[in-house]
């Protein structure tokens, strides 16, 4: 009995150690991170791209401010729990004015903050890591340039165990594999650039393709952009490839005037298409050639407004 003990107490210490190792905080090369000033006007086009006002605009900003004050944004209310988007504006005691350029990067690729802890998921570090250090340089010398709000974050509210953010470790082994974007040889430069802004700064697949392990994994690239459930909890993120029940009745042109003038958008969508209109329009088209050319996924039929159940197929 003795003997059975030992070893019971001796596996719970292995056990503990390894997972200890397995989920520690791993950061990006230091010698990766060029220390060179970003081009700030760069860095405005992905912040666009990349919709940071929609999360972490100031809830009391002046909406006719002439740059956006990032203070930190509403409440994300999820299925596993409420989220709520920092500061990241540039002031030193309760944003990211403090920063390295080391620090943003790290949390950009590898979800993790400057004292060492892993960032929740909610943050599309899973998309950002496929942007390029030059890019992510830019995109903070952008940041760097908008006024300083003073405001303290608050702590995301999430029930036992996910409040354990040390376990979050073994979550990035299975789903954050640090892969860049790479274009494709076999496409034009056109439809590599709006690929690389979807699947990149746009972090688009976020929402629109489902997730693995029953919505709590990585996400499934192998059914892209073809719908998933709203991470709210409330209806579905639509299919935006060319397969049944998606864009395909649409021309290039007719979705670069939507996201130009956002007539066909409602709710979220909304938010997403105001930043997408700050881009210039060969990027809006370069968006546009890719949705066309992805490969299309089949998805489920979308429910009319007013949210009732679509008719069934005659």
């Amino acid at each position: 009995m003795r003997r059975a003990l030992l070893i019971l107490v001796a596996i719970i210490i292995v056990a503990a150690a390894a997972f200890w190792i397995l989920t520690e905080p791993r950061g990006v090369d230091a010698a990766t991170v060029p220390n060179t000033p970003g081009d700030a006007k760069r860095g405005e086009l992905l912040f666009w791209a990349g919709g940071c006002v929609s999360c972490h605009v100031s809830p009391n900003a002046p909406t006719d401010a002439a740059l956006p004050m990032l203070g930190g944004g509403k409440p994300l209310v999820s299925t596993f729990g409420t989220f709520f988007p920092p500061n990241i504006s540039p002031d030193k005691g309760t944003g990211i004015g403090n920063w390295t350029m080391l620090d943003f990067v790290n949390a950009m690729k590898k979800g993790i903050t400057p004292d060492g802890k892993h960032l929740y998921p909610s943050f599309p570090y899973t998309s950002y890591q496929r942007m390029p250090v030059g890019d992510l340089i830019d995109l903070k010398a952008f940041l760097d340039t908008l006024p300083e709000v003073q405001a303290a974050n608050q702590p995301d509210q999430l029930p036992f165990p996910l409040n354990l953010r040390r376990g979050l470790g073994l979550w990035k082994l299975l789903f954050l594999d640090g892969k860049e974007f790479t274009p494709d040889p076999a496409q034009s430069a056109d439809i590599n650039r709006g690929h690389y802004l979807v699947d990149g700064p746009g972090h688009c697949n976020e929402c629109h393709t489902p997730r693995t392990l029953l919505g709590l994994g990585g996400l499934d690239y192998a059914h892209a952009l073809v719908g998933a459930p709203n991470p709210s909890g409330r209806g579905r993120a639509p299919n935006i490839t060319t397969g049944k029940n998606g864009i395909g009745s649409k021309s290039a042109d007719e979705l670069v005037t939507d996201f130009e003038l956002g007539q066909n958008f409602s709710g979220v969508m909304s938010e997403v298409q105001e930043n997408i209109a700050h881009l210039p329009e060969p990027d809006i088209q370069a968006i546009a050639a890719w949705l066309k050319a992805a490969p299309p996924q089949d998805g489920p039929a979308r429910r009319p407004p007013g949210g009732a159940k679509p008719p069934a197929a005659q």
